[in-house]
């Protein structure tokens, strides 16, 4: 008999903090928990921990910024659209944040992979698995705006050139815009809480 004839195939499922057990080629909302989110993002570094401070800044962080800049752009937008730029990385608790040069290399594959976690997470808090174009658009364009102003503010670009990749930021508040120009990361379990508790707030 073939030694190998009894091996288990790979484990495709991390335990979370929680206990939960999210099988990552058919996650389950049901196996997908706020705070393990927030716990596991507010651990995800941004740029590739290529920033100044004394921190990690984190896809929490990063979240919460989208999530601000959404509300400023469009003070119409429903909490639920909120609610989605809050968790428009919510897929990094799990597979990390892979800088977007990594992510074109690895091509579909990845993409098909993290747009099938991000629609579980949306499903899991009542969200359509697919946002419709307006809301993408508008979460998509607050996303960039803050690539630009965490690319100048701690990852180390020229306004140039973060203006080459990310665009001119446009349409902001002069306060929020202030808020941008002063990025300084935060601990981990900061983070954490901040986002947990802004969660709590579109999701009442």
């Amino acid at each position: 008999m073939n030694a190998g004839s009894h091996s288990q195939p790979p484990r495709a499922w991390q335990r979370m903090l929680s206990g939960r057990r999210l099988d990552l080629l058919d996650p389950s909302p049901l196996d997908i928990e706020i705070e393990d989110i927030a716990h596991g993002l507010a651990r995800v570094a941004r740029w590739n921990g290529q920033t100044h401070g004394d921190h990690t800044f984190s896809v929490a962080e990063h979240s919460l910024l989208v999530e601000a800049i959404t509300r400023d752009l469009a003070p119409s937008a429903s909490p639920s659209d909120r609610l989605a730029a809050l968790l428009h990385d919510a897929p990094e608790y799990v597979i990390g944040d892979l800088i977007s040069p990594f992510k074109a290399a690895l091509s579909l594959d990845y993409r098909t992979f993290e747009a099938r976690l991000l629609a579980a997470i949306h499903r899991r808090f009542g969200l359509p698995a697919e946002l419709p174009e307006e809301a993408s658009s508008l979460v998509k364009r607050a996303d960039k705006i803050a690539a630009y102003y965490e690319a100048v503010g701690l990852a180390g670009f020229s306004q140039a050139e973060a203006q080459k990749f990310f665009g001119q930021p446009r349409g902001l508040s002069p306060g929020l815009v202030t808020t941008l120009t002063e990025l300084s990361p935060v601990p981990a379990s900061e983070g954490e809480g901040r986002f947990l508790k802004r969660f709590h707030e579109l999701d009442r």
